[in-house]
């Protein structure tokens, strides 16, 4: 059972009369580490750990390392028998370091992290699974630095606050103290600096805070209706891609370069398609494509959906709809979509593929190798 509770308050068991329940002293601070590996939720902040032990440049071991539901870095260092100020030198040293940690550094401490818990799943899908989304595309924006201690010197807390109030640096302590009443056994935690007064260092540039782009690979959302509008299976059949309906959703897509290698997602459902970008977006009214090697226009065509959109600003620019034409490499129906928890999603119609867990999927699943 957890309780939480400021720290310089005694804590009551309050079922009848009031009893104080008894602090005890105990090899707190050497069972932390596996109790918040275990569960870290006891830190009060939703963390997926991806590193225990995580070796420095410098020779030392960060005792833990978590990232957040927004790609932020949180370095967790024990006091253990250090005194407090050397933790405190200690965790801003590892500060100084994970600033500069790229994407694929970021991953990478993952990866030795699941191997030596024989964890096979990969950091996309660890990610997926503690928050329900994808990991976000840029990872180690920001990061802050927590000490996690039974009790601190009154220099050090004096330290701590000039440090994060003061001067914004993201530096905490966070406390833990143990209780036993009955023959249960209870933790209390509290911060010593007010978590919405504390703010996260932003790293000063996001050079590397990406996956890198291989310089092909792009996502595509075709926005499928059901019932009228753009229609999959006439994408499928006719080889072409299309968005509109306003500037907002069409100007991606018209950005795509020929050559460019697509993953088409229908939103909700999952990745439907890849092929290859063979020509410039066109609106609707003149595009042209090619049809049993003949070139003809699309308005032509036998088509399920509808295409023909009104010319005239709505109030967000073009709202035609604009048609790229595609060479398909394997497509399958939208009954047949294809995901998993933490692929790569985007709310636009077109951007840049950097998810290297899906490209490396979606590929799998269409029987292409990369």
């Amino acid at each position: 059972m957890e309780v939480w509770m400021p720290l310089e308050v005694g804590l009551w068991r309050v079922d009848g009369a009031p009893v104080r329940v008894t602090t005890r002293r105990m090899a707190l601070e050497s069972r932390l580490e596996e109790l918040i590996e275990a569960d870290p939720a006891i830190l009060g902040t939703p963390l997926l750990l991806i590193g225990r032990q995580v070796p420095t440049p410098y020779g030392k071991f960060l005792d833990l390392l978590g990232i957040d539901a927004d790609g932020n870095l949180h370095v967790l260092e024990l006091k253990r028998d250090r005194t407090p100020r050397d933790v405190v030198a200690q965790i801003l040293d590892y500060g100084s370091w994970i600033q500069g940690l790229t994407n694929d550094e970021v991953r990478d401490i993952h990866a030795e992290y699941a191997a030596r818990r024989h964890d096979e799943e990969a950091f996309d899908q660890a990610f997926a699974a503690r928050f329900g989304a994808s990991p976000p595309e840029e990872l180690n924006s920001a990061h802050s630095l927590t000490v996690v201690a039974s009790e601190v010197d009154p220099a050090t807390e004096r330290i701590v606050t000039y440090l994060s109030t003061g001067y914004g640096v993201p530096l905490n302590v966070l406390f833990f103290r143990y209780f036993e009443d009955d023959g249960r056994s209870y933790l209390a935690r509290t911060a010593l600096v007010d978590d919405t007064t504390a703010t996260p260092a932003r790293v000063a540039t996001s050079r590397g805070k990406q996956e890198p782009w291989n310089g092909q690979d792009w996502y595509v959302a075709f926005g499928h209706q059901d019932t009228g509008g753009r229609n999959w299976d006439d994408a499928r059949k006719y080889g072409f891609i299309s968005a509109g309906g306003g500037e907002w959703y069409s100007r991606t897509l018209r950005g795509l370069p020929e050559g460019a290698r697509i993953f088409t997602h229908i939103p909700s459902r999952g990745y439907v398609g890849i092929g290859t970008v063979i020509g410039e977006a066109q609106p609707f009214e003149e595009a042209r494509l090619a049809v049993d090697g003949d070139q003809r226009e699309m308005k032509s065509l036998d088509l399920r959906g509808s295409y023909l959109r009104p010319a005239a600003a709505t109030g967000d620019g073009d709202s035609r709809e604009w048609i790229v034409p595609v060479d398909w490499e394997a497509t399958v129906p939208q009954e047949q979509a294809f995901w998993v928890p933490g692929l790569f999603a985007n709310q636009n119609s077109a951007c840049k593929l950097r998810a290297r867990f899906t490209i490396d999927e979606v590929s799998r699943r269409f029987g292409i190798e990369r």
